[in-house]
């Protein structure tokens, strides 16, 4: 079948910092490599990054500017942001189907484990992962929530944020009982296959289960697919 625009998954990085989008790029190679049009994109007049309620409050307005000019164009979107910033009002406001990484990541951890451990960027968002993953009806399949604390522009320093995500997925594991580990950020992206090794146990990348679940839903909605 000759791919077309309306095949394209668009993965939005909300905050303007390009090592992000870089990272969320590495998690969107493999779909890209068998064949699915993603396009990976900051918003450039977005936060620098979303670690306070001021950024996600501040990171919607260009995320919805962006999609309703891309609507046509799009198969689906992915906000590509572990706290699923605008996640409801876009899917309210636009007629493709949007996919948020902290609810689908979380979705396809809980498939691979009984207990999940999330490696958080910073603690400041704990909390409010928390109140997400309760709002979910998860809350009682988490063994903890821990955070790296390194800010986003620490995480340009992929060795530090590698070493640092090892150390707290040990604690998760050996401390808080998680039989599987989700990415708590799209910044993480590119090292899942390592940490899973070093940790020995299931490690989910937030952004690649948003863009496999888009994938997947958007193939068997094609016209002329049965329903």
């Amino acid at each position: 079948m000759e791919r077309t625009l309306t095949d394209t998954i668009h993965v939005i990085n909300p905050n303007s910092s390009a090592h992000v989008t870089q990272a969320i790029a590495l998690a969107a190679a493999p779909f890209q490599a068998a064949g699915r049009d993603v396009i990976c994109v900051s918003m450039s007049d977005g936060p620098k990054g979303i670690e306070t309620e001021t950024d996600l409050q501040d990171s919607v307005p260009p995320m919805l500017r962006y999609a309703l000019e891309k609507e046509t164009e799009a198969a689906a979107f992915v906000v590509a942001c572990f706290s699923d910033p605008g996640l409801f009002l876009l899917r309210e406001r636009l007629r493709r189907p949007v996919f948020g990484i902290a609810e689908c990541g979380a979705l396809a951890a809980m498939l691979l484990g009984r207990r999940l451990g999330v490696i958080s960027i910073l603690q400041a968002a704990v909390p409010r992962h928390l109140r997400y993953f309760a709002a979910m009806g998860i809350g009682e399949r988490l063994a903890g929530d821990r955070a790296i604390g390194l800010g986003v522009a620490e995480l340009k320093d992929r060795e530090a944020m590698f070493a640092r995500m090892v150390e707290t997925g040990q604690i998760l594991k050996r401390q808080d009982g998680a039989d599987v580990i989700l990415m708590g950020g799209a910044a993480m992206s590119g090292i899942r296959a390592s940490l899973e090794h070093e940790l020995g146990i299931p490690v989910v990348d937030p952004t690649q289960a948003a863009i496999a679940m888009a994938d997947g839903f958007t193939k068997l909605n094609r016209p002329g697919n049965i329903k």
